[in-house]
């Protein structure tokens, strides 16, 4: 799976938007999942510039990114997350 979201990367950026398109392709979106005790609905997965891969999270009308390496997975986790769990061992 990691070799196929870096198919065409040269160097960590380009292989941090390879991963960022996958998973914005391939993780369906929203899903509820619980942050410190607290339900947050994971609205999309972001690469903001000079940050890593994110979840943007939402409750009620606060929106805060989450790295997505730390980010709970729910159970059942959403469709595609084992892309995710691909994201977070290429990171380490």
């Amino acid at each position: 799976m990691i070799a196929e979201a870096l198919v065409d990367a040269y160097g960590e950026d380009e292989e941090l938007v390879g991963f960022h398109a996958v998973l914005s392709d391939r993780v369906a979106v929203p899903f509820t999942t619980e942050v410190l005790g607290v339900d947050v609905i994971v609205e999309e997965i972001d690469l903001p510039p000079g940050s890593g891969v994110v979840a943007i999270c939402r409750r009620a009308r606060i929106l805060q990114p989450m790295g997505l390496r730390d980010l709970p997975l729910p159970d059942p986790p959403p469709e595609g997350a084992e892309w995710i769990e691909a994201f977070r061992h290429w990171a380490l």
